[in-house]
């Protein structure tokens, strides 16, 4: 396949905001972990969960995308290595996982806006379609925009945590302590749906490479942004929940308001205000950089003829993949009135099904074509990495058992996830039955 020549390539400092929001946005939709975890197992699972949920899952998209840096990303990954049944099923979960991704983002928005607009919650379903269709313009504008909208937004995001956290310090009395870490009474069920908390709040780095070839030196800036991304992810965690712990607040609180209420607790009103916008903003960077990663693969899946041919049709002047943009607008405007919680569970366990393709993917290749030039390559033979990806799994099945195991309202989302992953076979079946006639 030929090269596309694109209009503009983003450049690192945009990547940095890109991946940022791709994967995290800020730590709005953690507020529920005091809840779940308690005040000495927050912020060890806040620590231990990315490391071995998130380190992995990095390592593995860096070496692959060194290997192979192509729009399409993680799809052609799979496809390359495990064959073009395995790419489709991972495309598609992918495609799956982020309409509910994406669904999550308006509702969010509408719930720190109500902030300001107490009455807002009654026409969130008008909200939320203008977020989507505002949303689906900017990306048929082109990456660049993007970039340049997710550094305005990143600024307004983390300006009032760092206020936050200076204002929390400068008026917090005594010593400055962290409860001592312990997982002693905490329910399974409320373990699981603590890991699900912190999951969906570091998942998508490998939803960062489908891009690839609209990046200035990919290879060098996908390492470098990766990495400051990261760093900058756990250190505003590991700080607000660190800060809400020190305030007092109420976990139940903390919860059902969110940080708006933690900022006024410390600041007063002018500070949850800024935390409420925030959260708008955070809301909106992530919708248009997770609408720019997924709009990438099935334009390269109907390339290979596994999707319509239509869905590859690139915008004359912006040479963007307008009608998957629009089709992936149209289908999360339909999923809109979901449950956060059932979206958090249905979110995490088909991605993690998806990630799993690439990890087996990336020993696939180090065993088919151990010479293939790797600018970045994890120090690590056969065996390390296949103890290194064992980590992740070992978290995905426990959250998992933690929702099977909690009450029928966990349980539902559950199977529907697992329903979702099986449709990836059917859907397979009818694509070979089609091209048989």
């Amino acid at each position: 396949m030929a090269v596309k020549e694109y209009l503009k390539k983003i450049r690192p400092v945009q990547l940095v905001a890109v991946i940022f929001f791709t994967v995290s946005g800020g730590p709005y939709g953690l507020e529920p972990l005091l809840d779940y975890a308690g005040q000495h197992a927050a912020l060890l699972v806040l620590l231990v969960t990315p490391l071995l949920w998130d380190v992995p899952a990095i390592f593995t998209v860096l070496e692959l995308n060194s290997m192979m840096p192509v729009t399409g990303g993680y799809y052609k990954w799979v496809k390359y290595a495990l064959g073009t049944r395995w790419g489709f099923y991972e495309g598609w979960w992918t495609w799956l996982y982020t309409f509910v991704d994406l669904a999550i983002y308006p509702v969010l928005f509408v719930a720190y806006a109500s902030f300001f607009f107490p009455g807002l919650e009654a026409y969130k379903v008008p909200v939320c379609l203008v977020i989507i269709w505002v949303s689906a313009g900017l990306n048929i504008l082109g990456i660049v925009p993007v970039g340049r909208v997710s550094l305005f937004l990143g600024a307004a995001v983390l300006t009032p945590f760092i206020i936050l956290f200076g204002l929390a310090i400068y008026h917090h009395t005594g010593h400055l302590t962290v409860p001592p870490p312990s997982l002693n009474g905490i329910s399974f069920p409320s373990l699981g749906m603590a890991l699900y908390t912190v999951m969906w709040n570091c998942l998508g780095w490998d939803n960062t490479t489908t891009y690839a070839e609209e990046v200035e030196k990919p290879v060098r800036s996908y390492l470098v942004s990766t990495l400051i991304a990261f760093a900058l992810v756990i250190v505003i965690y590991f700080l607000v929940i660190w800060v809400a712990q020190l305030s007092g607040i109420s976990p139940a609180v903390l919860t059902n308001e969110g940080f708006p209420a933690l900022g006024t607790l410390i600041g007063g009103r002018w500070l949850g205000a800024l935390l409420a916008l925030g959260g708008m903003a955070s809301t909106l960077g992530i919708y248009a950089a997770v609408l720019l990663s997924v709009s990438r693969v099935p334009q390269v899946m109907s390339e290979d003829s596994l999707l319509p041919a239509r869905l590859n049709k690139l915008h004359t002047r912006f040479q963007t993949p307008y009608v998957s943009i629009l089709i992936c607008s149209a289908i999360v405007s339909l999923m809109i009135l979901w449950t956060f919680a059932d979206l958090l569970i249905i979110d995490v366990t088909v991605y993690g099904a998806g990630l799993s393709l690439e990890y087996i993917a990336l020993i696939k290749l180090r065993i088919k074509e151990p010479g293939t030039a790797r600018p970045f390559k994890i120090p690590l033979g056969i065996t390390g990495l296949c103890l290194m990806l064992v980590l992740p799994a070992l978290v995905y099945f426990i959250a998992l058992g933690g929702a099977f195991s909690s009450s029928a309202e966990t349980i539902k989302p559950a199977l529907f996830a697992i329903c979702a992953l099986l449709s990836a076979e059917i859907f397979w079946r009818l694509l070979v039955w089609r091209k048989a006639f």
